[in-house]
C-alpha cells in the first residue's frame, strides 16, 4: 500500500461516509481517482468493508470488559470462533501471546449481564480458567481499531 492509499484510508477512517470528492480533495486526488484507488484496495482485500461506529452508551452498553480465556491443550481460531460468536455480547475475541490462549471483549448493559457472560464462557468445554478486567474508561480509541 503506498502513501497515496494510507492516505485515503486515513480519511475514510475518520469518515466513511466521506463522499470520493471529499477524500479527494483532503489527499490531492479527483474523485474518480479515489474511487478506482477504493475499488482497488477493496479487490485486494485491503479495505475489507465499511461499518458504523457506535457509541456504546447510546445502546445501552454501559460495561465494557475483556475476559482472558486459558485454555486445556491447543485451541484453534475456528474453535474460538465457534465457541464465543453466538455470545450476543462478545464483540471481539482474539488470540494472544503470553499466558492466555486469548482474549474476548465483552460489552453488556448491567452487571449481572456480564457475569453471566462470563459465566457462558466458562462453561465451555476447552476453557479451564478465566480472568476478567472491566473498563473504567477509554482515553485512546482510534476509528479501525
Amino acid at each position: 500500500m503506498d502513501a497515496v492509499n494510507r492516505a485515503i484510508v486515513s480519511e475514510l477512517l475518520k469518515d466513511g461516509r466521506a463522499t470520493y470528492h471529499e477524500v479527494g480533495k483532503a489527499v490531492g486526488l479527483s474523485a474518480p481517482a479515489v474511487k478506482r484507488r477504493v475499488d482497488l484496495m477493496m479487490a485486494r482485500g485491503e479495505i475489507a468493508g465499511f461499518t458504523v461506529r457506535v457509541d456504546p452508551h447510546a445502546m445501552g452498553w454501559t460495561l465494557e470488559g475483556y475476559v482472558e480465556i486459558f485454555c486445556s491443550g491447543i485451541v484453534s481460531p475456528k474453535v474460538l470462533e465457534r465457541d464465543f460468536a453466538p455470545i450476543p455480547e462478545v464483540v471481539r475475541v482474539s488470540t494472544v501471546t503470553g499466558d492466555a490462549d486469548a482474549i474476548v471483549h465483552v460489552m453488556a448493559t448491567s452487571m449481572e449481564e456480564i457475569e453471566r457472560t462470563v459465566e457462558r464462557i466458562r462453561t465451555v468445554t476447552h476453557v479451564v480458567k478465566t480472568r476478567t478486567a472491566l473498563v473504567m474508561s477509554r482515553v485512546v480509541d482510534r476509528p479501525g481499531a
